[in-house]
């Protein structure tokens, strides 16, 4: 039995944010892999000293990843959903790589909004009114209820977000005649936008809507900036077949108690068996590109994940150990001392 119970643990990341990004903020330069050794090793020992069961790194880079495994932390990935811009000019100049039949789907899809006697708008953070944020507050708490969850996220919260980060802000809005009844909510960076929260009047249904307001219009606005990607949350295969094609997320664990750690490093195993399967069978075949566009996809991906991986020792469960022993602090849980 494990030594320790699961809670309490700690965590680096951004709360409540399932993106991509530096999770060690260490400077570039000659040195930078010296200090992210040291930082990961001072985390280490502070997990130690804390006592608490386990350390972990989530929607790290794939660098820091890699450099995490290296050290000796159990590594995990999963799939996310990212379209990407291939030097795009227009949503048309996109919808030219797509197989003839996910064409005319899309098409279709787009076309049955305006049937619906809906408009939609894209509308800057700077320009959303105080009654917009209320508005999308209520289809928020609509959201939040039809799902069963909780809204920690306040009404004072969309006014904040608007008035803080302005243009990198970006709400699109449904209207059915004059009223707003939906709306999207996205962020935008420097290479990517970010959909966020979704909802809708009373949590009402309209017709491809979600897929209009969340994908097609964050994509619209990816290829009028310029932006190479487009990242709309997590989960959904549904997305598949709107051009978001699978990417690996990535994460990195320290567990201190051995049986703890071989009881999780069993699952990777199986897990990482299974995800691999799964994100080459949707690439390649639930992809709506045109065959040579989703090859070029695979082939350019494969080599990057490759390349990742080869940096990782943790090729094998004895490769893991080892390099999982040489962390600080571990020689005497690895040896039950």
């Amino acid at each position: 039995m494990p030594s320790r119970s699961y809670y309490p643990k700690l965590q680096v990341c951004v709360p409540f944010t399932p993106v991509t990004g530096n999770r060690l903020l260490v400077q570039p330069g000659p040195l930078a892999p010296t200090v992210l050794k040291a930082l990961a090793q001072t985390l280490v020992s502070i997990t130690d000293e804390l006592r608490v069961s386990s350390l972990h790194v989530t929607f790290p880079t794939g660098e820091e990843w890699a450099a995490l495994g290296a050290l000796g932390f159990q590594q995990r990935r999963g799939i996310q959903y990212h379209w990407e811009n291939r030097g795009y000019s227009s949503f048309e100049d996109f919808l030219a790589d797509l197989k003839q039949s996910k064409r005319k789907s899309i098409r279709q899809e787009r076309k049955s909004i305006a049937k619906q006697g809906l408009a939609v708008r894209r509308v800057a953070g700077s320009e959303v009114t105080a009654a917009q944020w209320d508005t999308f507050h209520s289809f928020y708490q609509a959201t939040v209820d039809k799902k069963w969850g909780s809204a920690y996220l306040t009404r004072e919260f969309w006014h904040m977000l608007g008035s803080e980060m302005g243009d990198e802000v970006m709400l699109v809005v449904a209207e059915q005649e004059g009223q707003t009844v939906a709306a999207a909510l996205n962020l935008v960076g420097s290479a990517c936008v970010y959909g966020r929260n979704w909802g809708s009047i009373g949590g009402r249904e309209f017709k491809n809507l979600h897929f209009e307001v969340c994908y097609y219009q964050a994509i619209e606005e990816a290829i009028a900036r310029g932006l190479p990607r487009v990242e709309a949350g997590a989960q959904g295969e549904h997305k598949l077949q709107r051009g978001y094609l699978p990417n690996f997320t990535h994460s990195a664990h320290y567990l201190p108690d051995p049986t703890m750690r071989a009881a999780v490093g069993k699952f990777l195993a199986r897990e990482e068996a299974q995800l691999q399967y799964t994100w080459q069978a949707l690439t390649l075949e639930g992809s709506p590109f045109k065959q040579d566009k989703t090859l070029e996809y695979f082939v350019d991906k494969m080599s990057s994940y490759s390349s990742l991986s080869s940096l990782s020792s943790l090729s094998s469960s004895d490769e893991a150990d080892s390099a999982h022993a040489s962390l600080p602090g571990t020689s005497r849980d690895i040896t039950g001392a």
